[in-house]
């Protein structure tokens, strides 16, 4: 009776250990490495590897889409509570900006995959598209094409991202701020609202835990 759950728990660790591989490779811009390579990163038998993945290719997505998932669900829990979708938008881009800095594991991959987290389904693409229709119905923002509006958060927080990497004297904290209070006034809020919203408290995420690399 006991068999089961051991075997299905030492499969599950076997696929996170080489997912946390995968996503140690990918923050050291490393794909093009050997199956053999990956499975001794990941402390497990080469012959596991095709237990769990067809292809590395398909490792190295599951990799991505783990981050992706991370970090929206991550936002899900800092802006639970929150009635205003305006905030909701304004707090997970405040809170997004800052990882770049806290998370520069989680950064790099990101980056690295901008495109392809800006289409995703996971993450904070969908999560965005939501708040901004949300405030677009309530009168929040002034947007005429949410899914336009997105592409221009999304192009921004990339951007950020790379500004910080290159400037690493830079305040990010600030830096992330003025950028959701510009993109704030784009979206249809005055100065002072826009201002208003990027003033108020933010919970603490230094404790949070970097990808390896």
């Amino acid at each position: 009776m006991t068999e089961a759950p051991r075997l299905d728990g030492r499969r599950a660790r076997t696929r996170a250990a080489l997912v946390a591989a995968a996503q140690q490779l990918l923050v050291e811009d490393r794909t093009n490495v050997s199956v053999l390579e990956i499975t001794q990163l990941a402390d497990v038998g080469q012959g596991s590897f095709y237990n769990h993945f067809e292809s590395k290719d398909q490792l190295f997505q599951a990799a991505v889409d783990a981050v992706l998932e991370q970090h929206g669900a991550l936002m899900d829990e800092v802006t639970a509570g929150i009635e205003d979708p305006a905030e909701v938008f304004a707090r997970a881009f405040r809170l997004t900006g800052r990882l770049h800095r806290l998370m520069p594991g989680v950064s790099q991959i990101m980056l690295r995959h901008g495109t392809e987290m800006l289409m995703s389904e996971r993450g904070l693409a969908p999560r965005a598209l939501r708040d901004i229709r949300s405030a677009a119905a309530t009168g929040r923002f002034r947007v005429a094409d949410p899914e336009l509006a997105l592409a221009a958060a999304g192009g921004a927080i990339l951007a950020l991202g790379q500004l910080l990497h290159s400037q690493p004297e830079r305040d990010a904290a600030r830096s992330a701020d003025d950028l959701t209070v510009d993109l704030l006034r784009l979206f249809g809020l005055s100065e002072d609202e826009a201002r208003e919203v990027c003033a108020r408290p933010l919970p603490d995420l230094s404790g949070l835990t970097d990808l390896p690399g």
